[in-house]
């Protein structure tokens, strides 16, 4: 079921909450709404760990802008950047919630023809996951620094 009031663009954060750094891209998402304003084709969803109920928010929209922390087995604090084919790899190797749903999704949308034209997943590496509903101080000077990512790749979408 497509939703009437889906934008053009949305920007989705997920994690959980309640595990530190876990929920960096919901935090992302609410510092965005605090500091900008954004045009009426752009939607700012708050996606949790809401797993497959996402397609509710993003089926339909033309330019999706994925933002999560990511467990790479990297280092702490490295960042990440995929781009639309990157993304369903990275997520076959996940086993949270939301990071299932947001695979289901897209492969959903793929294989009934309403691919999401451009998807882009901006990230860093969680410094804990422990139970907490703060982010580390180490994962909070990342968010004006993703906010700042976010604010340029919606810019480089204006003209594409």
């Amino acid at each position: 079921m497509e939703s009437l009031f889906v934008k053009e663009i949305t920007v989705l954060g997920v994690g959980n909450t309640i595990l530190t750094d876990e929920g960096f891209g919901v935090r992302v998402v609410e510092f965005l709404r605090e500091n900008y304003t954004f045009p009426e084709n752009v939607q700012l969803v708050d996606g949790g760990t809401l797993g497959v109920e996402l397609q509710h928010f993003i089926i339909g929209t033309q330019k999706l802008l994925i933002i999560d922390s990511i467990d790479g087995g990297a280092e702490p604090g490295k960042i990440f950047h995929l781009r639309d084919g990157e993304i369903l790899n990275h997520f076959t190797q996940k086993i949270s919630a939301h990071e299932i749903g947001i695979q289901d999704i897209l492969t959903m949308l793929e294989i009934t023809g309403k691919k999401i034209p451009r998807v882009e997943l901006i990230g860093v590496q969680p410094y804990s996951l422990d139970a907490g509903i703060e982010l580390t101080p180490e994962m909070k000077k990342f968010l004006p620094i993703f906010a700042q990512k976010a604010i340029e790749i919606l810019k480089s979408w204006q003209s594409t």
